[in-house]
Formats: C-alpha cells, structure tokens, sequence
C-alpha cells in the first residue's frame, strides 16, 4: 500500500501543474483569500461598523505578508496577489473610516437620515389630511341626503 502511495505521489510531483496544485504554496494562498473577498464585499456596507483599529491592523498585515510572498523561494505570487488585493481593500476601509468618523461623513449622513424621516412624515401627515377630508365629506353628503 505504501508503494502505490509513494508512487501516485511521485507521478503527481513529476508534473508541474499538479505539483503546484498539491503545494503549500498554492492552497495557503486559495484558503487565504476569504479574507481579501470579505473585504471587498465589506465596502459596500456601511461605513459605521467599520473598525479603524482592525483595518489598520490588517493593511499592516496584508503589506507584510505581500513582502514576504516576493521574499520566499520560489516567489509565490498568488500569496501576493491575494495580499495585494487585501492591502487595497483595507486602504479603501481605512478611508471610508477616516472619512466618515473624522471628516463630517457621519454627520451628514445623520442629516440625510433626518430629512428622510421628515419627508415621509410630511407625506404620511399630508395622507392623512387627506383621508379625512374624503371622510368629512362622505359625512357632509351622507348629512345632505
């Protein structure tokens, strides 16, 4: 059993493709990119949940390991593809939280927020000024026949 082992083993080693298929440098990086896909989808969520001290530790952590995938022999760039993308999803993170904490993004919102809520009362309150004047005048020609 462990000759036919060391054999499959040694026919998939002698193929490159499938060689860098069954690394370590291939399946760390695969594993690894749930990270950059959660940060790029995070970017369309709102930017109030955005933690400023886990995003700057993850763009120093993405940057790192981005240098680090060029240091090892041999080079693995899909370890570096995938920091890469991480690095610039956390810099877009990192601005959307600067900008919306620091730099009046969250008080306009709050503004938007407020008129919103003040048009659909007025258009609520107008609704129900309406409604009461159909029901005040179905009275007035009910009182009339």
């Amino acid at each position: 059993m462990a000759a036919a082992i060391s054999a499959i083993n040694a026919k998939i080693r002698s193929q490159p493709v499938l060689n860098y298929v069954c690394s370590t440098h291939f399946w760390g990086p695969v594993s690894n990119f749930g990270i950059p896909v959660a940060a790029v989808m995070d970017t369309k969520k709102d930017p109030e949940i955005i933690s400023g001290t886990m995003t700057g530790a993850l763009t120093l952590y993405s940057a790192t390991f981005m240098r680090y995938a060029l240091a090892v022999t041999p080079k693995n760039y899909l370890l570096f593809a995938c920091h890469f993308v991480n690095t610039g999803a956390q810099i877009t993170q990192g601005w959307r939280y600067t900008q919306y904490w620091h730099m009046g993004g969250r008080a306009k919102a709050l503004e938007e927020k407020a008129k919103l809520g003040l048009n659909e009362a007025k258009t609520e309150a107008e609704q129900i000024i309406s409604d009461g004047k159909q029901i005040v005048n179905d009275a007035k020609d009910k009182v009339k026949n």
